[in-house]
Order: structure tokens, then sequence, then C-alpha cells
């Protein structure tokens, strides 16, 4: 089945080449079956061609700390939440700021 998705988003994709809603199902698509260089590939033409695209810098950012590229990570977040900001999707930004916060080792728990 799996197959038969990314054939029918890779036929959208030519269809509209530049719809970022496809490009981010494409990413995810390809980092659920750990297609790492792939879902790269998609998140980074997301982050270049539609920086307003939010929901990309929280996988982004995740896929890097998967890859043990922490650093870089927290750079996708902090973008992430600017974008965020900017768009006044705060729910946006209370995930990324949480992801930023986790990976920086910033998140406390209350005893």
């Amino acid at each position: 089945m799996q197959s038969t998705r990314l054939a029918k988003l890779l036929e959208f994709l030519s269809n509209d080449p530049h719809d970022p809603f496809v490009l981010y199902a494409l990413a995810t698509e390809y980092n659920n079956s750990n297609d790492v260089e792939r879902a790269f590939e998609y998140y980074l033409k997301l982050t270049g061609d539609h920086p307003d695209y939010v929901g990309t810098y929280y996988h982004l950012g995740k896929l890097y700390e998967k890859q043990g590229q922490k650093d870089t990570a927290l750079e996708v977040y902090q973008k992430g939440m600017v974008a965020a900001r900017n768009k006044r999707d705060m729910h946006a930004f209370s995930e990324l700021q949480g992801a930023y916060n986790s990976a920086a080792g910033l998140d406390y728990e209350d005893d």
C-alpha cells in the first residue's frame, strides 16, 4: 500500500511541483519509511521554497535530532519559531519551543 500512496503523491507532484502540501506529504512519507535522504530533500525544499509552511520545521528538526545533528535541529526549531510567530500560529510556536527546549536540555520537570 505504501508504494501506492507514494506513487499517488509523486503523481500529484508532477501535476503541481510547487504545492507545499504535496512536498510536505512526500517528505513525511519518506521519513516514515526511513528514507532519510529523500525526507531531507523534500523538507529542505519546503524550507527553501516555502519558508512560511510552519509544519515543516518541527519534523525537519526531529529528523536532524534523529541523525545526531542537535545543533542543526536547534537552528531549525528557531527558524520555525520565527515563521510561526510571523504567521501568528501560537500553537505551532509552542510545539517548536517545546522541541527546542527538549533538544537544548531546557525541559525542566517539577519534582
